[in-house]
């Protein structure tokens, strides 16, 4: 119910539920979504957009600091999204997130991702964090499928605790792989290039 409810309130606050299929189908196959960050909305609004059956089955990469600093947004994470929580400030070896997204992705999730690792107000991606690379090298059957989010920064600007109804759009672009040998800048490159392209002027 819960979910649901969520689900209601973006796409009312968001039209998310028009959400572009450009590049590819919603399809029920395994895949790693990866998207521009401009909002603490971001994660919901994407998760929100897909068709209920693809929904049930993708779960958003997410700040373990941030999705754990109250019981609220706890409850959230693990029982509606069913977030993947990561440490992003601290990583060491034994907290390194990719063998632990790897192994919740399983042979049947999809997730969400967001390279920048951290929200950037402007409307062009800023630079992509080598874990999409490390993704795509080490789960190669899995589809990249780029995602560009606009307007969303200004539904919950930097600061803000309530949400501004705005019409946001979300456009998913053709799925990608890495190709052999591509080393990561250059995957890295053409990821966000990827992203940026599904970009109104």
């Amino acid at each position: 119910m819960t979910a649901q409810l969520l689900t209601w309130l973006a796409w009312f606050i968001t039209g998310a539920h028009n959400a572009r299929w450009i590049g590819c189908a919603p399809e029920l196959k395994q895949r790693i979504y990866f998207a521009n960050h401009t909002s603490n909305l971001d994660a919901l609004i994407l998760w929100a957009s897909l068709p209920f059956e693809i929904r049930r089955r993708t779960r958003p990469v997410a700040a373990a600091d941030y999705w754990t600093g109250d019981p609220f947004r706890r409850y959230l994470a693990g029982k509606v999204f069913n977030a993947i929580l990561i440490e992003r400030k601290k990583v060491t070896v034994s907290t390194n997130p990719i063998p632990q997204i790897l192994d919740a992705m399983g042979a049947k999730h999809s997730i969400i991702i967001f390279p920048e690792g951290k929200r950037n107000p402007g409307p062009e991606p800023g630079e992509f964090k080598s874990g999409l690379y490390h993704l795509a090298s080490d789960r190669p059957d899995v589809e990249l499928v780029p995602v560009y989010l606009q307007n969303l920064n200004r539904i919950l600007p930097r600061g803000e605790f309530l949400p501004v109804p705005v019409l946001g759009s979300i456009y998913f672009g053709t799925p990608m792989k890495i190709n052999a040998d591509e080393r990561k800048a250059d995957f890295l490159q053409r990821a966000r290039l990827a992203v940026d392209s599904l970009r109104e002027p």
